[in-house]
């Protein structure tokens, strides 16, 4: 659990300083881009764009889906460069960590005026982190 928390921090710390360094407005892709090449330049190792394969009901999917980064092969980013989240978004995310049975995934929006408001952890099957820095958007 505790990488888990190192991980996503990492993520997490440097998603801000580059909202920060960039502000909002640009194309997901930049962002995408930028992170990506971020967090390699830390050692983490980063797959963009990755393709999904997952069998339903007897029916494969070569590639079902992309996930925009996939960090250390255990954290999902999804990225969005929008003025407001809809809640499908975080759905979406927690579909993508169930089908990869990924542990735990980030919605990171660069669209919104703060990044702590466009911020979401998504779980999968863990309890919450013990870890108060990585609490955001908790109620």
């Amino acid at each position: 659990m505790r990488e888990l928390d190192d991980i996503t921090g990492v993520i997490i710390d440097t998603a801000m300083r580059i909202h920060r360094d960039l502000g909002p407005g640009l194309l997901e892709s930049v962002y995408e881009a930028v992170l990506a090449k971020s967090l390699q330049k830390m050692g983490l190792q980063v797959e963009r764009q990755k393709s999904i394969r997952f069998e339903y009901d007897g029916i494969l999917f070569e590639e079902g889906f992309r996930v925009d980064l996939l960090v250390e092969n255990q954290v999902v980013v999804e990225l969005k460069s929008v003025e407001k989240l809809a809640p499908v978004h975080s759905k979406q995310l927690l579909t993508y960590l169930r089908l990869t049975e990924s542990p735990v995934g980030l919605l990171i929006n660069f669209g919104a005026a703060t990044l702590k408001e466009g911020l979401h952890r998504v779980v999968n099957g863990l309890p919450s982190s013990v870890s108060p820095r990585l609490r955001v958007n908790q109620v």
